[in-house]
């Protein structure tokens, strides 16, 4: 437990300072309401229309998977350095993690999601 303690304290160290400035700012800063200050702002040009169109939701998928498999990336970090230590039990369960996201991406393909003509 005591080689925990210094990381508890920069843990503690670092919530402290995020709740401080996010209350001290909130505190301390201007408290101005106005028509302009509450106007949408982009890049200097004044909007026009309405922001809230229909988007596919394709694209929101296709980001959702995106994160996903990238995530999957991450994971590879630790095997990558560690497979002689790991053994034949590491690769064993990477064999597995694989299998997993493959089975989601035959998933995927199978139920169309890639497919933009639909």
């Amino acid at each position: 437990m005591n080689s925990y303690l210094p990381l508890f304290i920069t843990a503690l160290v670092a919530i402290g300072f995020i709740g401080t400035t996010l209350f001290g700012t909130h505190f301390l800063g201007p408290h101005r309401k106005s028509k302009t200050k509450n106007e949408n702002f982009e890049c200097g040009i004044d909007s026009q229309g309405d922001a809230r169109y229909p988007i596919s939701v394709k694209y929101f998928l296709v980001a959702i998977l995106f994160v996903l498999f990238d995530v999957e990336v991450v994971f590879f970090y630790p095997y990558a350095t560690n497979f002689r230590e790991m053994g034949v039990e590491g690769f064993i369960a990477v064999l597995i993690f694989v299998a997993f996201f493959l089975c989601g991406f035959y998933y995927v393909l199978r139920k169309g999601v890639l497919d933009w003509n639909k």
